[in-house]
């Protein structure tokens, strides 16, 4: 069923201290208008600078995310994205005086609750969702982390952990339902660390927040009483540290069995946030953290970038491949008889293309290249190449129409067979470098299978009224 976007009806706020920097910040949601999406501001400095949450500006994932922009950082964003994509707010702003969002109890509750307090606004416009219609992995061999995604018709995730340590063990949790389950099962779980990364944490001083309020710890070797005022006299705690009967400092009580996986399942739902959009898939993931998460988002970014490209020049659903002529039409200003691509079949923006040239008999440079024995020239199937090529790099622009393409160098060009009437040639290119003005791309041409052409290519995207002459 298509639902609208949404915001919440008025301003509310909450204030505390950040886990990692300790500083006391006020957080105050704002509502904001439709396709806004989620923007922090940071109101105490010049200009009250956004930030957008999505993963383009994300700078650090060592110990949670970290936003940030031209040397503007908000730190620990997590747990709030969780609150906002849990409740399914489309459009907010999200202000704050400091470089941290408060660390609460080191759950999303606190923020659930005063969003749910502030009130949801319906707005006059349909949510973008991407649909997740092919299977999506991520794997990191040596640490043991595998996620999948796959096609589901809500949003799904199950989420396992087997840390070996006898007070976590194996855990597991799935969630079926966002809207039932994420505020009572999921939103209050707390953040869990493992006693000695919390000593480490502690001596580099980047846990000047961190209490017995706001974190769950794990015990991952014995104790004595020394070693219990050791910690206490490190970690400057008032209260004094008795020992363990459940294998958590202090004999925290846990709020589920499986606190530590809900947790982790809560970080995954705030970093998933970063895609811009809500997603419907399911999502598995054994032993995944932020940096994980991260990368599974850059993944998943990109095949969203892809469908709104596709949608925006191909208006009409197609199978087995991306863009057809009238969209490469809409793309690419060449024209007859110099339009040399005449089909898409897949690319990822800014990474690889995947294209297609038939070449037919009636080609007008048969006519004289040669007379009774007709090959392409070298010369043209680099031409379709480089408008192959052409293609990612202008699909990305926001007028392709005023935009053109100058090829400003060839390199490492070699032809390894000739190309006749009824090939069909399949261009492949990857970029090798993506800057603001040039970029480099690596390309090669096919005929059934063989490799035909090579070559790499240099170009710059200008406007059509730049002057490139000297």
């Amino acid at each position: 069923m298509l639902k609208n976007q949404r915001t919440i009806k008025k301003p509310i706020s909450l204030s505390g201290g950040g886990l990692h920097t300790g500083n006391e910040t006020i957080l105050t949601f704002k509502p904001a208008p439709i396709n806004t999406g989620v923007r922090f501001v940071r109101t105490d400095l010049p200009g009250r600078p956004e930030i957008p949450a999505v993963i383009e500006h994300v700078t650090d994932i060592s110990r949670g995310t970290t936003l940030g922009i031209d040397g503007v950082k908000i730190h620990t964003v997590e747990h709030v994205l969780a609150a906002i994509f849990g409740l399914e707010i489309d459009n907010i702003f999200v202000e704050l005086t400091g470089n941290e969002t408060p660390v609460g109890d080191g759950s999303a509750m606190p923020f659930v609750e005063i969003l749910l307090k502030a009130g949801f606004l319906e707005q006059d416009s349909p949510k973008e969702v991407l649909v997740v219609d092919e299977t999506i992995t991520y794997s990191e061999e040596d640490r043991g982390v595998d996620i999948v995604v796959f096609p589901s018709d809500e949003f799904r995730i199950t989420f396992m952990v087997d840390y070996k340590n006898p007070a976590l063990g194996t855990q597991y949790t799935s969630m079926y339902s966002l809207s039932d389950e994420f505020v009572k099962d999921f939103a209050p779980a707390r953040t869990f660390v493992f006693l000695h990364e919390v000593e480490e944490l502690a001596r580099q001083g980047l846990i000047k927040g961190g209490n017995f309020d706001n974190a769950v710890v794990i015990i991952d070797r014995k104790l004595d009483r020394a070693e219990l005022d050791r910690l206490r006299n490190m970690l400057n705690l008032k209260e004094e540290l008795q020992p363990s009967a459940n294998g958590i400092l202090n004999n925290k009580q846990l709020r589920f069995k499986n606190e530590p996986v809900r947790h982790k399942a809560l970080d995954l739902i705030g970093d998933l946030a970063l895609i811009g959009v809500p997603i419907q898939a399911h999502v598995l993931c054994a032993r995944s953290g932020h940096k994980a998460n991260v990368e599974l988002v850059k993944k998943i970014k990109k095949i969203y970038e892809k469908k709104l490209i596709t949608r925006k020049y191909q208006p009409t659903e197609t199978v087995g491949y991306a863009l057809d002529i009238s969209a490469i039409q809409k793309i690419l200003p060449h024209r007859y008889p110099f339009l040399l691509v005449d089909r898409i079949i897949d690319f990822v923006p800014q990474e690889h293309v995947v294209g297609i040239k038939n070449v037919s008999v009636n080609e007008p440079f048969f006519q004289g290249h040669f007379p009774g024995h007709p090959i392409m020239p070298g010369v043209l199937v680099i031409e379709a190449m480089a408008q192959v090529g052409g293609i990612m790099l202008l699909n990305s622009q926001d007028s392709p129409e005023d935009k053109l393409i100058y090829f400003m160098g060839m390199d490492n060009v070699r032809f390894r067979k000739p190309v006749r009437p009824g090939d069909q040639i399949r261009f492949e290119l990857k970029m090798i470098k993506n800057r603001k003005v040039i970029s480099k791309m690596a390309g090669k041409a096919y005929v059934n299978g063989d490799l035909v052409a090579q070559a790499e290519l240099m170009a710059m995207v200008v406007d059509k009224d730049q002057d490139m002459v000297n």
